[in-house]
Protein backbone atom coordinates (compact mmCIF):
# COMPACT_ATOMS: atom_id res chain seq x y z
CA UNK A 1 0.00 0.00 0.00
CA UNK A 2 3.06 2.38 0.00
CA UNK A 3 2.97 5.18 -2.12
CA UNK A 4 -0.46 5.29 -3.37
CA UNK A 5 -1.10 7.48 -5.58
CA UNK A 6 -4.25 9.89 -5.91
CA UNK A 7 -6.19 10.38 -9.32
CA UNK A 8 -5.10 12.99 -11.61
CA UNK A 9 -8.09 15.13 -10.90
CA UNK A 10 -7.92 14.82 -6.54
CA UNK A 11 -4.94 15.20 -4.17
CA UNK A 12 -2.29 12.42 -3.67
CA UNK A 13 -3.33 9.88 -0.68
CA UNK A 14 -2.10 10.35 2.71
CA UNK A 15 0.34 8.12 3.84
CA UNK A 16 -0.30 6.14 6.50
CA UNK A 17 2.04 5.04 9.77
CA UNK A 18 1.42 2.41 12.25
CA UNK A 19 3.51 2.39 15.28
CA UNK A 20 3.11 -0.23 17.78
CA UNK A 21 5.11 -1.87 20.82
CA UNK A 22 4.28 -2.72 24.53
CA UNK A 23 2.74 -0.11 27.01
CA UNK A 24 5.76 2.17 27.83
CA UNK A 25 7.81 0.91 25.04
CA UNK A 26 8.18 4.70 23.77
CA UNK A 27 5.91 4.64 21.03
CA UNK A 28 4.82 8.42 22.22
CA UNK A 29 8.79 9.21 21.56
CA UNK A 30 9.15 7.50 18.45
CA UNK A 31 6.02 9.17 16.94
CA UNK A 32 7.31 12.84 18.18
CA UNK A 33 10.53 12.24 16.33
CA UNK A 34 8.77 11.30 13.30
CA UNK A 35 6.54 14.79 13.27
CA UNK A 36 9.84 16.45 13.76
CA UNK A 37 11.65 14.61 11.42
CA UNK A 38 9.82 14.76 8.62
CA UNK A 39 8.71 18.57 9.16
CA UNK A 40 5.64 18.74 6.94
CA UNK A 41 2.86 21.16 7.35
CA UNK A 42 0.24 18.59 8.32
CA UNK A 43 0.30 15.23 10.43
CA UNK A 44 -2.15 13.85 12.29
CA UNK A 45 -1.41 11.72 15.11
CA UNK A 46 -4.59 9.36 16.27
CA UNK A 47 -4.21 6.96 19.57
CA UNK A 48 -5.85 3.76 19.83
CA UNK A 49 -6.42 4.13 23.37
CA UNK A 50 -8.82 6.73 22.63
CA UNK A 51 -11.28 4.34 20.93
CA UNK A 52 -11.71 1.68 24.06
CA UNK A 53 -15.35 1.16 24.08
CA UNK A 54 -18.10 3.43 25.87
CA UNK A 55 -18.97 1.59 28.99
CA UNK A 56 -20.24 4.63 31.21
CA UNK A 57 -23.77 2.33 32.12
CA UNK A 58 -21.36 0.34 34.48
CA UNK A 59 -20.44 1.31 37.87
CA UNK A 60 -17.27 2.34 37.92
CA UNK A 61 -15.95 -1.16 39.67
CA UNK A 62 -17.12 -3.22 37.27
CA UNK A 63 -15.39 -0.66 34.66
CA UNK A 64 -12.15 -1.03 36.53
CA UNK A 65 -12.29 -4.89 35.94
CA UNK A 66 -12.01 -5.04 32.30
CA UNK A 67 -9.13 -6.37 30.67
CA UNK A 68 -8.43 -3.42 28.84
CA UNK A 69 -5.39 -4.84 27.15
CA UNK A 70 -7.33 -7.06 24.95
CA UNK A 71 -8.47 -6.40 21.66
CA UNK A 72 -12.12 -6.63 22.10
CA UNK A 73 -11.95 -3.71 24.66
CA UNK A 74 -11.29 -0.96 22.08
CA UNK A 75 -13.59 0.13 19.00
CA UNK A 76 -11.22 -0.68 16.45
CA UNK A 77 -14.10 -0.57 13.89
CA UNK A 78 -14.56 2.57 14.59
CA UNK A 79 -10.76 3.89 14.25
CA UNK A 80 -10.58 2.08 10.69
CA UNK A 81 -13.76 4.11 9.70
CA UNK A 82 -11.93 7.60 10.90
CA UNK A 83 -8.87 6.23 8.59
CA UNK A 84 -10.91 5.67 5.59
CA UNK A 85 -12.99 9.10 6.10
CA UNK A 86 -9.41 10.87 6.50
CA UNK A 87 -7.95 9.00 3.38
CA UNK A 88 -11.50 10.75 1.81
CA UNK A 89 -10.67 14.17 2.48
CA UNK A 90 -13.02 14.54 5.41
CA UNK A 91 -12.50 15.51 8.80
CA UNK A 92 -13.24 13.29 11.72
CA UNK A 93 -14.42 13.39 15.44
CA UNK A 94 -12.09 11.47 17.67
CA UNK A 95 -12.93 10.33 21.11
CA UNK A 96 -11.43 11.59 23.96
CA UNK A 97 -10.93 9.00 26.93
CA UNK A 98 -10.54 9.60 30.98
CA UNK A 99 -8.36 6.91 31.56
CA UNK A 100 -8.63 7.79 35.48
CA UNK A 101 -12.38 7.02 35.62
CA UNK A 102 -12.28 4.08 33.06
CA UNK A 103 -14.71 6.19 30.44
CA UNK A 104 -15.35 8.41 27.31
CA UNK A 105 -15.91 12.15 27.68
CA UNK A 106 -18.86 13.82 26.48
CA UNK A 107 -16.67 15.96 24.09
CA UNK A 108 -14.44 14.93 21.43
CA UNK A 109 -11.05 15.99 19.29
CA UNK A 110 -11.18 17.30 15.50
CA UNK A 111 -9.06 15.51 13.64
CA UNK A 112 -8.44 17.28 10.18
CA UNK A 113 -7.28 15.12 6.93
CA UNK A 114 -3.10 15.38 6.70
CA UNK A 115 -0.33 13.94 3.98
CA UNK A 116 0.78 12.14 6.98
CA UNK A 117 -1.77 9.84 9.44
CA UNK A 118 0.52 8.68 12.18
CA UNK A 119 -1.56 5.78 14.66
CA UNK A 120 -0.08 4.44 17.55
CA UNK A 121 -1.35 2.14 20.35
CA UNK A 122 -0.05 -1.42 21.41
CA UNK A 123 -1.76 -3.40 19.34
CA UNK A 124 -2.39 -2.07 15.96
CA UNK A 125 -0.34 -4.39 14.56
CA UNK A 126 -2.33 -7.31 15.87
CA UNK A 127 -5.46 -6.50 14.01
CA UNK A 128 -5.94 -7.08 10.54
CA UNK A 129 -8.05 -4.36 10.23
CA UNK A 130 -5.46 -1.82 11.36
CA UNK A 131 -2.90 -3.73 9.71
CA UNK A 132 -4.48 -3.60 6.04
CA UNK A 133 -4.81 0.51 7.08
CA UNK A 134 -0.91 0.94 7.05
CA UNK A 135 1.44 1.77 4.60
CA UNK A 136 4.44 1.66 7.00
CA UNK A 137 4.24 -0.63 10.19
CA UNK A 138 6.68 -0.09 13.13
CA UNK A 139 7.71 -1.98 16.33
CA UNK A 140 8.72 -0.32 19.32
CA UNK A 141 11.18 -3.10 21.12
CA UNK A 142 11.98 -2.38 24.58
CA UNK A 143 13.13 -4.52 27.45
CA UNK A 144 10.29 -5.82 29.97
CA UNK A 145 11.89 -4.19 32.98
CA UNK A 146 11.87 -0.36 31.18
CA UNK A 147 8.46 -0.79 30.33
CA UNK A 148 6.98 -1.43 33.84
CA UNK A 149 9.21 1.27 35.04
CA UNK A 150 7.52 4.07 32.38
CA UNK A 151 4.16 2.68 32.64
CA UNK A 152 4.49 2.73 36.46
CA UNK A 153 5.72 6.23 36.27
CA UNK A 154 2.88 7.02 33.99
CA UNK A 155 0.23 5.68 35.56
CA UNK A 156 0.85 7.00 38.73
CA UNK A 157 1.49 10.78 38.07
CA UNK A 158 -0.74 11.24 35.02
CA UNK A 159 -3.36 8.60 35.67
CA UNK A 160 -3.73 9.19 39.75
CA UNK A 161 -3.53 5.66 40.22
CA UNK A 162 -2.03 3.71 43.21
CA UNK A 163 1.68 1.73 43.27
CA UNK A 164 -0.56 -1.60 43.71
CA UNK A 165 -3.20 -1.11 41.18
CA UNK A 166 -0.88 -1.00 38.25
CA UNK A 167 1.48 -3.75 39.51
CA UNK A 168 -1.83 -6.11 39.92
CA UNK A 169 -2.86 -4.84 36.75
CA UNK A 170 0.51 -5.66 34.78
CA UNK A 171 0.49 -8.68 36.66
CA UNK A 172 -3.09 -9.89 35.55
CA UNK A 173 -3.93 -8.56 32.19
CA UNK A 174 -0.93 -6.24 30.63
CA UNK A 175 1.86 -8.54 30.59
CA UNK A 176 -0.06 -11.81 29.32
CA UNK A 177 -1.29 -10.27 26.65
CA UNK A 178 1.83 -8.34 25.76
CA UNK A 179 2.45 -12.33 25.46
CA UNK A 180 -0.11 -13.33 24.08
CA UNK A 181 -1.12 -10.60 21.41
CA UNK A 182 1.24 -7.72 21.33
CA UNK A 183 4.86 -9.34 20.73
CA UNK A 184 3.67 -11.59 18.40
CA UNK A 185 2.23 -8.81 16.04
CA UNK A 186 5.58 -7.52 15.79
CA UNK A 187 6.10 -10.02 12.84
CA UNK A 188 4.15 -8.22 10.29
CA UNK A 189 6.49 -4.84 11.38
CA UNK A 190 8.48 -3.35 8.21
CA UNK A 191 10.76 -1.85 10.71
CA UNK A 192 10.99 -2.79 14.53
CA UNK A 193 13.27 -0.08 16.50
CA UNK A 194 15.34 -1.23 19.32
CA UNK A 195 15.58 0.11 22.39
CA UNK A 196 12.49 2.88 22.19
CA UNK A 197 12.36 6.39 20.44
CA UNK A 198 16.37 7.21 20.79
CA UNK A 199 17.35 4.89 18.61
CA UNK A 200 18.79 7.27 15.80
CA UNK A 201 19.51 5.34 13.06
CA UNK A 202 16.08 3.06 12.86
CA UNK A 203 14.03 6.39 13.19
CA UNK A 204 15.87 8.28 10.58
CA UNK A 205 15.73 5.35 8.44
CA UNK A 206 11.42 5.38 8.57
CA UNK A 207 11.77 9.30 7.99
CA UNK A 208 13.88 9.03 5.34
CA UNK A 209 11.70 6.48 3.87
CA UNK A 210 8.70 8.37 4.66
CA UNK A 211 9.87 11.48 3.07
CA UNK A 212 10.82 9.20 0.26
CA UNK A 213 6.63 8.44 -0.20
CA UNK A 214 6.02 11.62 0.07
CA UNK A 215 8.40 12.98 -2.30
CA UNK A 216 7.14 10.79 -5.19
Amino acid sequence: MVGRPGSEDGPRAPITIGVAGGSGSGKSTVVRRIVEGLAVPRVAVIHHDAYYRDLADLPFEDRAKINYDHPDSLETELLVSHLETLKAGRPVEVPIYDFSRHERLAETRTVRPASVLIVDGILILALPALRSAMDIKVFVDTDSDVRLMRRLRRDIEERGRAVETVLRQYALTVRPMHVEFVEPSKRWADLIVPGGGYNDVAVDMLVTKARAILAG
